[in-house]
């Protein structure tokens, strides 16, 4: 029987080790998204999943893999919900504009350490701002994609960069804590940013 295919106390070696990556990846985005990201370390993180190095190794080359592995799961699961959100909604923009704000919003506001990983943590962590430029693409053609088709190409693609980047921008400030007002209103107001570039193209 293959080393891997054997169980211990009811788990094989293959269960045990993802369990230990999951462990991880979960106390990467507990420290990633409640502090800074040069409070995450390969020995932080050891010490609050009270595993040893030799696990993380097992998983991770460095913390750098470790932390865009974290990164990539929060962009992966946001994109996800945005999709879900837009091919459930109601067929007019302004439904598949709430639908998506809300989507994001829910997101990024029940689990506010998934939303400062995904918008703040890529300000100040070098290796997330290059994954960020890279995803960001995926976002803007999300947006673009529901653009009404009357411009060229060029001008729907500048238009949902622009916005992209501006519910960014505002969904950070919100989560830094320096822009305060409600979450219906901070959803209403990203919901007229949406529909407001759209039409720019009706």
């Amino acid at each position: 029987m293959p080393e891997a295919a054997r169980t211990w106390a009811g788990t094989t070696l293959d269960d045990r080790r993802a369990a230990r990556r999951r462990l991880l990846l979960d106390t990467g985005l507990e420290l990633l998204g409640t502090g800074s990201a040069a409070a995450v370390s390969v020995r932080a993180v050891c010490r609050h999943a009270r595993l040893t190095e030799r696990y993380f190794y097992e998983n991770f080359t460095d913390r750098d893999e470790l932390v865009l592995a974290v990164y990539d799961e929060v962009v992966t699961e946001a994109h996800r919900a945005l999709v879900g959100a837009v091919e459930s909604s109601g067929p007019g923009p302004r439904q598949r504009a709430e639908a998506a704000v809300r989507a994001f919003v829910a997101l990024i506001l029940d689990d506010p350490r998934k939303g400062r990983v995904l918008l703040l943590s890529p300000v100040t962590d070098p290796t997330l701002s290059r994954r960020g430029v890279e995803r960001l693409p995926m976002f803007a053609a999300l947006v673009r994609e529901q653009l009404a088709d009357r411009a060229d190409e060029e001008d729907r693609e500048m238009t949902a960069t622009a916005l992209v980047g501006a519910l960014a921008n505002v969904f950070s400030a919100y989560l830094a804590g320096t822009l305060a007002v409600s979450r219906e209103r901070l959803t209403a107001h990203c919901v007229r940013l949406v529909l407001g570039a759209n039409a720019l193209h009706s």
